[in-house]
């Protein structure tokens, strides 16, 4: 036991970069040989690249830029961004695949990455072609940065009750109000932002791009968060903010949907996240049953935690198969995508965190400690029923959509 703390890290490092992984949760399974190939490549540059230093960059909450810039010389900026403008056109399985791979190496990063991924996608698909060639390149590099602005001080779950506004001036906007709770706020240089140019509800929203250093907009305080701490999260402020009308996505009203269709895919990727996290955590749980001894005998030998430990395996498989599932309906353009996504990000989220928080628990004492990598596991996959709509959100759609008939 004593030999297990003295190097935890070192221990999950070599675990997460294993290969051996019991046939019955391999992420593998199923996959084509190309999805094998970059799930493989994303799986090592967590293990190499990410592990080994999530625990600093979320003690010191550092943003870990040149990593990212890294894990985009391999075409993880722009996933599923199309190859004309820099990205690496693959498709929604794939790029939860990948997204599930990287969480295995830090959670945070990868959730800061997946959104970024969003982004550059909406510019991408919504974008004019002008617009498309001036932001996609240097965002699929990360040379730059995005960030998604939507949620507002007084509207989280209701999003279409947004207040920020932007008024029309010639061939200008004129932005006020504020966004909160935004990913890599004042770290990014590009902020899709959603605000009002019509009247109250969803079809009075239009979607704007603004880069960092324009007139009259501003951050807020970076927040102290319990987890996700390796990007930085502060509100965004418009002050009199003017935007080029040229850099309006799609058309006035078309906001709202922009950012909905940005969401299902968004949902995905953060239930894929999840995976990677609990993936990650059932791996840690099963290498500290095997050292831990009480009791004379390893707690492997243990029949409850036996039972508890194949409970979580099988959450686990099941909400692959779920996230995997509403991938492929994304992709193929089919009517139920979006109550399929809505499923998968409330399903994988929250058995997600019930597997991360039993892992803890079975490292008793020693899960309570920032030496371990699983409490970071815990605190950085809490968030993920919270946000890309909480998971109370998530059952009135799905909701809503059997009772339509």
């Amino acid at each position: 036991a004593m030999a297990w703390r003295a190097a935890p890290r070192a221990a999950a490092r070599l675990l997460l970069g294993r290969r051996g992984i019991a046939s019955c949760i391999d992420p593998s399974t199923g996959l084509t040989e190309d999805q094998k190939e970059f799930q493989k490549v994303a799986l090592d540059f967590a293990a190499k690249e990410m592990a080994p230093y999530m625990a600093e960059w979320d003690e010191k909450e550092i943003f870990p830029v040149e990593t990212m810039r890294k894990a985009a010389q391999l075409g993880f900026g722009g996933i599923y961004v199309k190859p004309d403008v820099g990205g690496s056109g693959l498709s929604r399985l794939d790029t939860s695949i990948i997204f599930e791979a990287l969480s295995t190496g830090c959670t945070s990063t990868t959730a800061y990455m997946s959104i970024h991924n969003m982004c550059v996608w909406m510019i991408d698909t919504f974008g004019n072609e002008e617009q498309r060639r001036r932001f996609c390149p240097s965002l699929c590099s990360m040379e730059k940065f995005a960030s998604y602005c939507l949620t507002e001080p007084g509207s989280g779950s209701d999003a279409a009750s947004l207040l920020t506004s932007a008024q029309r001036k010639g061939d200008t906007y004129v932005l006020n109000g504020s966004k909160a709770f935004i990913s890599g706020g004042g770290d990014t240089d590009v902020y899709v932002v959603m605000c009002r140019t019509g009247g109250p509800g969803p079809k009075g929203i239009s979607c704007l791009v603004l880069e960092k250093g324009m007139p009259g907009l501003s951050f807020g305080k970076k927040e102290k968060k319990v987890g996700w701490n390796s990007q930085p999260t502060r509100a965004v402020i418009f002050e009199d903010c003017v935007v080029p009308v040229g850099n309006r996505l799609g058309a006035e009203g078309q906001g709202f949907s922009i950012a909905m269709q940005g969401l299902n895919g968004g949902r995905i990727n953060i239930a894929s996240c999840s995976l990677g996290a609990a993936h990650a955590s059932v791996l840690l749980a099963q290498e500290h049953l095997t050292v831990r001894k009480q009791f004379g005998e390893p707690l492997a030998n243990n029949q409850y935690l036996q039972f508890r430990l194949a409970e979580m395996a099988t959450r686990l498989v099941a909400a692959r198969l779920m996230v995997r599932q509403a991938a492929r309906a994304l992709q193929e353009g089919r009517e139920d995508a979006a109550v399929l996504c809505s499923m998968a990000k409330l399903f994988a989220t929250d058995e997600c965190f019930g597997i991360c928080n039993q892992a803890l628990q079975m490292h008793g004492g020693y899960g309570y400690l920032k030496d371990y990598a699983v409490q970071q596991f815990v605190r950085d996959i809490r968030v993920h029923q919270i946000l890309e709509g909480t998971n109370e959100v998530m059952r009135m759609i799905v909701a809503r959509n059997l009772l339509q008939g």
